[in-house]
């Protein structure tokens, strides 16, 4: 899928905006009116409700940021890529990958995220 790369910096994007209007705009784009997200600590559904969520991370991990692993790929409606949580000092604090279902818009639909390493 040519989108991949696009579509994984813009999602990890709306998760490093710390700006909650700027945020929520993020997401709105991002993501379609329906969509859902799920790992294993979290769950969102909605654009209000992936929003909050990711504002919720945010308050967890005060200072962190997302950053892109490895090389976004897809086919069909699926994409997947490897993230990395980045600690204010630099540090790695955590892997994951996200696979994510895109609508015939170019929107997510929906993403589920797993941790690599914690």
């Amino acid at each position: 899928m040519h989108q991949a790369q696009t579509i994984a910096a813009d999602y990890l994007a709306a998760w490093n905006q710390r700006h909650a209007p700027a945020r929520r705009e993020q997401v709105a784009r991002l993501f379609g009116p329906e969509a859902s997200y799920a790992d294993p600590l979290m769950r969102g559904a909605g654009i209000d409700g992936i929003d909050a969520m990711i504002g919720a991370a945010q308050q967890q991990f005060d200072g962190h940021r997302f950053e892109l692993r490895g090389t976004p790929d897809g086919h069909h409606d699926v994409v997947r890529f490897g993230w990395t949580l980045v600690a204010p000092g630099g540090a790695a604090v955590a892997h994951g990958l996200d696979i994510a279902t895109v609508t015939p818009d170019g929107r997510l639909a929906g993403v589920i995220g797993f941790f690599d390493q914690v």
